[in-house]
């Protein structure tokens, strides 16, 4: 059982590694294309809805899909006057119950009511609301599907890591 969480673990950590290498790229798209579109409207008096749009579902990316990676790094926001003061084993206990009480219900929820949402968007081939916009917003709006998925998985990973903690087994 140590072996398969291990490797579960370490499969998890890997993609939401790759994930997070990517999304930092997506960031300095954002920035770049951002700059084009003030550049384009201030200095060429020229612009598009399309091009506004895009950098808006780019940095939108970055969250969900960083969302994730920032939980493998221990870099979401919390407050942890308490927790950080705590042993390993008091530790890996609040990162189950977070985990099981707390992240995969919300990741579940999100599923539950995202997928319906998401499919009727592929039936019509939504594109954007604005005239002029982005002609993918199905796309866009799957990206909320990969945002759970990774959070979720990256949450199973940390509850199985505070397992092997708590079993006193090496945790990856």
């Amino acid at each position: 059982m140590d072996r398969a969480l291990t490797a579960f673990i370490r499969g998890v950590d890997a993609l939401n590694g790759a994930v997070g290498r990517v999304v930092g790229w997506l960031t300095v798209a954002t920035v770049l294309v951002c700059a084009g579109v003030v550049f384009l409207r201030y200095a060429v008096k020229i612009g598009s809805v399309w091009t506004q749009e895009l950098y808006v579902w780019i940095h939108s990316c970055v969250f969900m899909l960083g969302a994730g990676y920032t939980l493998l790094v221990d870099k979401h926001v919390r407050v942890d006057l308490w927790y950080a003061k705590q042993s390993g084993r008091t530790k890996a206990v609040v990162d189950i119950l977070g985990a099981v009480l707390f992240l995969l219900p919300w990741v579940a929820v999100l599923l539950w009511t995202g997928i319906p949402f998401i499919a009727r968007s592929w039936a019509i081939l939504e594109p954007s609301a604005q005239v002029g916009g982005l002609p993918a917003l199905f796309l866009f709006k799957t990206v909320l599907i990969a945002f759970a998925v990774l959070l979720g998985l990256q949450g199973l990973a940390r509850a199985a890591r505070a397992v092997l903690i708590l079993r006193d087994r090496p945790a990856p």
